[in-house]
């Protein structure tokens, strides 16, 4: 999906993912977040075209818990305001097609999540099929083990080389202050067998934000944006059952539609909680060692739900925005085993189109 206007992230902030944020509430967590992103361009939220945020009402254990979460954007002036059920990387693509259309020329991308309070597990078993699958309750980590036994079944990696992956992600992760795993760790024992502690995402709470802009605003908000262009996103099918769990086309079609195999990418952010969703990954956008992946440690060193997604796509953008990246790519998943995936291209503003 080629983009037929200019639009491009001029801005990310993120808080600190920690375990527990049992001291603050969601609009707490969020409010410092906004005010930074917005401190980085200069806007003010009056200055603001469109607002959209990511979040879970099954995550909080209420219902339309995202409307508590605008009080950290505030009631005044009023705004034109959306919201996605799903990680925050959602409410970009709709903000990002927002500014495609011209009605607006910028947009704030916010999404938080607190799995804290409860079991991230269970609760992600809710979005599974009602009728087979939902009933057995199986949890995220049980379904992420099968895929990771069907790859080693077929040869595709080895638990020494997810004990690798997930050794190179938090090493990464040292650099980032933002991290909640960083540095070296005991890949421990098998929480289910083939995948170990390590191959696991950390629960813990955070939030993340964006601002995008178009065209000429964008150049007046950033020294240098990064650039979207192209965004496209996929589903697998429903059932696993149909699913060949050691490949993901709906990542590969996502990639060709958002022009991700045109020219190679130098850096490649990926939303894999698990190692082994990793290995996925890399071979449905075929990514050699060239490729810098996951350089702020990834979802194994934060995973907050339900931001972690949009945070992938921010990363991506900073580097960009510090020169440090030319062309990047960004991707964010949602569902069980890499159900749905989003993919976007994003470049620096001297680079060739």
């Amino acid at each position: 999906m080629a983009p037929s206007r200019d639009v491009a992230i001029v801005a990310f902030a993120q808080s600190d993912h920690r375990r527990r944020t049992d001291e603050l509430s969601e609009v707490e967590m969020v409010m410092p977040v906004l005010h930074e992103v917005l401190r980085r361009t200069g806007l003010k939220t009056a200055d603001i075209g469109f607002t959209c945020s990511g979040s879970s009402d099954y995550l909080a254990g209420r219902a339309f818990s995202f409307t508590m979460a605008l009080d950290g954007v505030g009631a005044w002036p009023p705004i034109s305001e959306s919201h996605v059920e799903t990680d925050g990387a959602w409410a970009l693509y709709e903000a990002w097609v927002k500014l495609l259309t011209g009605e607006s020329d910028t947009a704030l991308v916010y999404s938080y999540g607190k799995a804290s309070p409860g079991s991230v597990r269970d609760v992600l078993s809710r979005q599974l099929d009602p009728y087979y699958l939902a009933p057995l309750w199986p949890d995220s980590v049980a379904l992420a083990a099968l895929q990771a036994q069907a790859l080693i079944d077929a040869g595709d990696t080895t638990e020494a080389e997810l004990a690798a992956i997930a050794a190179r992600s938090r090493d990464a992760a040292t650099t980032n202050p933002h991290a909640q795993l960083p540095g070296a760790r005991p890949h421990g024992d098998h929480v289910v067998a083939p995948l170990r502690t390590g191959d696991c995402p950390p629960i813990g709470d955070g939030a993340a934000a964006v601002v995008l802009a178009a065209g000429d605003k964008a150049r007046e908000l950033c020294e240098r944006p990064a650039w979207i262009r192209g965004m496209d996103h996929r589903v697998e099918a429903h059932a696993l059952g149909v699913r060949d769990l050691t490949d993901s086309p709906s990542t590969r079609l996502a990639a060709r539609r958002a022009g991700a195999f045109d020219r190679p990418v130098d850096t490649a952010e990926l939303h894999a909680p698990f190692t082994s969703q990793e290995v996925v990954l890399r071979k449905a956008l075929d990514l050699d060692d060239s490729v810098r992946v996951n350089p702020s440690g990834g979802a194994l060193a934060a995973n907050p739900v339900m931001a972690a997604g949009l945070i992938r796509f921010g990363e991506a953008a900073a580097r960009v925005h510090r020169g440090e990246s030319d062309r990047a790519l960004a991707h964010a998943t949602s569902g069980p085993c890499l159900q749905q995936n989003l993919v976007a291209v994003l470049e620096g503003e001297s680079h060739v189109r």
